[in-house]
């Protein structure tokens, strides 16, 4: 991905594809295409057609989606499976046509089963049923993968699909609905803390293990992807199963390698934000899976490793919150 390459961040305004943007930058990558969703409307293929037949990006970095947490998922499957199959559908076709050197496809630790061996590593994909609460958004996203699988087998194209573990960092989401976990957590702590809030009720009994990435690490590990010379990066993108025999999909996850329970996490933030009081965890509420951890021996091999530990990446993604609310305020 030589300096002087037109590179297509698509999503670059949310939390992994802000990062990207700093990372590709900070590398001195300055011919960066971005275009907001008032701008560019994704879920419109003409529109996205348009876009790569004028701009003929030579790399794409796909982190354009919708996202959002369990009561998200829950609120609007219908959403999330019909705006990410379209998303994804359109600029994987018309980087395509447009003939772009490779893409990367950003997908989700929840396209493994509710089920799979941990750690995951990605030939669990396909190997049982999904967790329920967020299988639309999950089945969406396993498309994306075949996708990029199929026209590599059609059409050549170098289309990888990573598959990133639990984000947060600056940038995030902080609805008090919609939001992931730790971005939840912060604000819901904050608040507490502010307005003396004697306890925090926090949904499940606190015992399911999540990994979590900090989302600079990981727009780090995608250029890094991205950087690799074509004989690595060949290697990541499987193998034709008709042909080979063998499963083995355009796939790579990425994470730290290892895991915290909910209620860990939640007593972490308490601290971050300076919160005190008592945390009470309401079992009649959804778990979700009881664990995700991923197996990254598959990008260690090619030479990266996370480098931000969870209790300093929490302090700064608390110092955006502060910075978001402080924004909002003025």
């Amino acid at each position: 991905m030589h300096r002087e390459a037109k590179i297509y961040v698509a999503g670059h305004r949310g939390l992994v594809g802000s990062a990207i943007v700093r990372r590709l930058a900070s590398a001195g990558y300055r011919r960066l295409l971005l275009r907001t969703h008032a701008e560019l409307d994704l879920t419109d293929e003409r529109a996205t057609r348009a876009f790569f037949d004028a701009e003929r990006p030579d790399f794409v970095f796909l982190a354009a989606a919708k996202v959002g947490g369990i009561v998200a998922n829950n609120r609007y499957p219908a959403e999330f499976i019909r705006d990410n199959l379209a998303i994804q559908t359109n600029v994987i076709h018309a980087a395509h046509l447009a003939g772009v050197q490779r893409l990367l496809f950003l997908g989700s630790s929840c396209i493994y089963p509710k089920f799979a061996p941990q750690p995951m590593r990605e030939d669990a994909l396909l190997s049982g049923p999904l967790e329920p609460t967020n299988r639309p958004y999950a089945l969406a996203k396993i498309a994306g993968i075949e996708m990029c699988w199929s026209y590599n087998r059609q059409y050549g194209t170098r289309y990888l699909a990573a598959m990133p573990t639990n984000l947060y960092g600056p940038g995030d989401n902080y609805h008090p609905e919609n939001s992931h976990v730790i971005p939840a957590l912060l604000r819901r702590l904050h608040e507490a803390k502010v307005s003396g809030q004697p306890s925090v009720t926090v949904w499940g009994t606190g015992t399911p293990r999540r990994e979590f990435l900090y989302s600079d690490d990981m727009a780090d590990a995608c250029v890094w992807l991205m950087q690799l010379d074509d004989a690595a990066y060949g290697a990541l993108l499987g193998s034709d199963e008709s042909v080979s025999g063998r499963f083995e999909p355009p796939l790579v996850n990425i994470g730290v390698g290892h895991d915290v329970t909910i209620r860990e996490l939640a007593e972490l933030i308490a601290r971050t934000v300076g919160y005190t009081g008592a945390l009470v965890f309401d079992a009649s509420k959804p778990d979700g899976t009881p664990r995700k951890l991923m197996d990254v021996s598959r990008l260690a091999r090619s030479g990266w490793h996370a480098r931000t530990p969870l209790a300093e990446g929490l302090q700064t993604a608390y110092r955006d919150y502060l910075g978001t609310i402080g924004a909002t305020a003025a």
